[in-house]
């Protein structure tokens, strides 16, 4: 589970009623298809003719752009969801990481599942006895590639949710 019981108004849409713009909505969608993509060969190494993480990231970026729909991007995710539920270890996690990258475009708050399955992959793709640093350099990574205007929106997220995505925010 990465998501909260309580949606936090932080990562719901004005339109909708809470306080996202539209365009931090897109600043996170770009962040977790950074973080996504960032470990996307962990997937393809293991899966090299399964295009759907890659595309998955595709339509996310798409959004952004205006040129697919929201529901085009989440059904993306989807598939590479499904795509990550046949495998294990580092490959899965990549796959599951394009898959909520994907899936921002619906719910904002799935950013912080693109970034912790890429940490799990991280982990896993490490030698046993380099995991956990392993997780730490990618966190660290992540946090270099956030645009300063969702800067502390994400680092506050980050330590609100650690305890729900298998404490990886601790870097």
């Amino acid at each position: 589970m990465i998501l909260p019981q309580e949606r936090d108004p932080r990562f719901i849409t004005i339109r909708r009623g809470g306080a996202l713009t539209d365009d931090d909505h897109r600043l996170l969608a770009l962040w977790a298809a950074v973080c996504a993509e960032h470990v996307l060969p962990l997937f393809e190494a293991a899966q090299p003719a399964d295009t759907r993480p890659r595309e998955a990231i595709e339509q996310i970026r798409a959004w952004t752009r205006g040129q697919t729909k929201m529901s085009e991007s989440r059904a993306a995710g989807g598939h590479a969801m499904a795509a990550a539920r046949v495998l294990s270890g580092a490959a899965r996690h990549a796959a599951f990481a394009a898959g909520q990258a994907a899936a921002v475009a619906h719910v904002a708050a799935h950013e912080l599942g693109a970034a912790a399955y890429a940490i799990k992959a991280a982990r896993a793709a490490a030698p046993k006895a380099e995991s956990d640093s392993a997780g730490r350099r990618e966190c660290r990574w992540q946090r270099e590639q956030l645009p300063e205007e969702i800067r502390e929106l994400v680092l506050d997220d980050q330590r609100l949710r650690n305890d729900i995505c298998w404490s990886v925010f601790e870097c």
